[in-house]
């Protein structure tokens, strides 16, 4: 379920950002995106992964991008979810 969950969200996502930022189909991505992450690792685990002392900036960034996505600004939440991805892989 998790892997299908997160297939959709990457698809919904690619989908949204390839007409033209549709903020509809970019919400619906990060919400599939992240409940399917919670499926595959787990609650705790994500919740420890997100919220470690050094990647607080990125994931600040990245649930900040995932809200701005949800208030209708996709191009400045697509922006700040990249910065926080980066941030928090690197």
């Amino acid at each position: 379920i998790g892997v299908g969950l997160v297939g959709f969200g990457l698809f919904f996502i690619t989908f949204g950002i390839l007409l033209y930022f549709d903020s509809v189909l970019l919400a619906f991505g990060n919400i599939l995106f992240l409940s399917g992450l919670v499926f595959i690792i787990g609650f705790r685990r994500t919740f420890t992964f997100f919220f470690q002392r050094p990647k607080l900036k990125g994931s600040s960034f990245f649930f900040g991008g995932v809200v701005i996505v949800l208030m209708r600004w996709p191009i400045l939440g697509m922006l700040l979810e990249a910065y926080g991805f980066i941030t928090l892989f690197r």
